[in-house]
């Protein structure tokens, strides 16, 4: 009886033994995979780094001056013919070209350069030869889906939604129209608002060449919620060319006012006073160039696309839309509450709807026709609507687009 006690007692404190020894086992054995797991975080991280510290060599060119926006981007002025375009395997060895000769003479620097975007409001600008350059950081890098597709649009085309107004069934050499400036509410960072006017020749969904100019709020991209002057251009259906601002190269810029991808200055208010923003697109007819004009008249020339980027743009447009487009990812579930235009319905009208107006198309000789009998196309009449304006003669052809997107007729 005592002997079976013993053994009992002697068995109990084997097992405690054991089963301390075990635990002990098991708990470095635990902080040595927590320790092994935190060792490779690092290293990914650290090679994650290191790729877009070399991404962002290749995109941020040396600076001879640095100038600093009031809303925190840093802009660098960059040697005209250092810019990001000639990087490109088709523009390598070149240098900017002169605006068309007929432009020289009448081109003048309007007061839209002037007070245009937020960084040049400290009076500061680049020196003659350089020209002002959005730098990207490693935070807007690290916001990005990839590294190879930073500064792309969603390759997903059935995430964006349309209000616009489209020209087609002939060649264009250009358009132009002042567009009506908001700063519109975005659910989430990953969605977008933007309105724009584009120009398209190619097939949908195969080899599409798009140009493309406007303002947009896209905090995935730039980090922030203001209205921000774009450019988009690709030449294969958003594949793999093209991209926004000069993320990519491709767009030659020569005029040191603006900052492509820089926040706009001055932004409409509800039954306030209302801001809008002269755009041209044209091509050269020597070159083959499409140039880019801000301001109205004789405007601002702010650069060019080579007509060498791409296939069906080499020649002339095809297509020629103006108005509104969101991206809904549908995050909650539901469709997106993500604003296009004001937030408004067209049928408010001005002040209160966003417009596009003095809309106009370009011919080869580089006159300027009024818009006549668009198509309109809706993607998703419930959410955005748009509707031909008729408030001011003086207006051209315009029109009111927008909406709030979720709601009771927007489930």
């Amino acid at each position: 009886m005592v002997f079976s006690s013993s053994i009992s007692c002697l068995l109990l404190y084997i097992l405690v033994v054991v089963s301390f020894l075990f635990s002990i086992n098991s708990l470095e054995t635990g902080n040595h995979q927590s320790a092994n797991q935190t060792f490779k975080s690092e290293q990914k991280l650290y090679k994650l780094k290191k790729i877009i510290a070399s991404r962002l060599q290749q995109i941020n060119k040396p600076a001879i001056k640095i100038l600093q926006s009031p809303d925190g981007d840093i802009i660098d002025c960059v040697l005209t013919h250092k810019q990001p375009a000639f990087d490109h395997p088709l523009l390598k060895g070149e240098k900017p070209m002169d605006p068309p000769e007929s432009l020289r003479r009448h081109n003048k620097i309007e007061n839209t350069s002037d007070h245009f975007q937020l960084w040049s409001l400290s009076g500061e600008s680049c020196p003659e030869g350089s020209i002002p350059i959005r730098r990207i950081t490693e935070e807007d890098m690290l916001r990005a889906y990839s590294i190879k597709g930073f500064g792309r649009k969603f390759d997903d085309p059935y995430l964006h939604e349309y209000a616009v107004v489209t020209k087609k069934n002939d060649k264009f050499y250009g358009a132009e129209g002042a567009i009506n400036v908001w700063t519109p509410y975005i659910e989430t960072p990953n969605e977008f608002s933007l309105a724009q006017m584009w120009l398209i020749a190619g097939s949908y969904g195969k080899d599409l060449n798009t140009i493309e100019i406007g303002w947009q709020v896209y905090p995935h991209l730039y980090g922030d919620y203001r209205t921000r002057f774009f450019i988009y251009w690709t030449g294969d259906d958003y594949k793999s060319t093209g991209c926004y601002n000069l993320i990519c190269p491709g767009f030659v810029q020569t005029n040191k006012r603006f900052a492509i991808g820089g926040a706009i200055n001055k932004i409409s208010t509800y039954n306030g006073r209302q801001y809008s923003m002269t755009l041209k697109i044209f091509k050269d007819k020597n070159t083959g160039n499409w140039w880019l004009q801000v301001g109205p008249g004789s405007g601002n020339l702010v650069g060019y696309w080579p007509s060498k980027l791409f296939t069906h743009l080499k020649f002339a447009a095809e297509e020629v839309n103006f108005g509104g487009e969101i991206v809904n990812i549908k995050s909650t579930g539901s469709h997106t509450s993500t604003v296009m235009g004001s937030g408004n319905f067209p049928e408010e009208g001005f002040r209160k709807a966003a417009y596009i107006r003095n809309m106009q198309v370009i011919d080869a000789d580089n006159n300027l026709h009024p818009l006549k009998n668009p198509e309109y196309s809706l993607t998703n009449f419930f959410c955005y609507s748009i509707v031909q304006g008729n408030t001011n003669p003086k207006w051209g052809y315009h029109i009111y687009f927008g909406g709030y997107g979720r709601g009771n007729k927007c489930p």
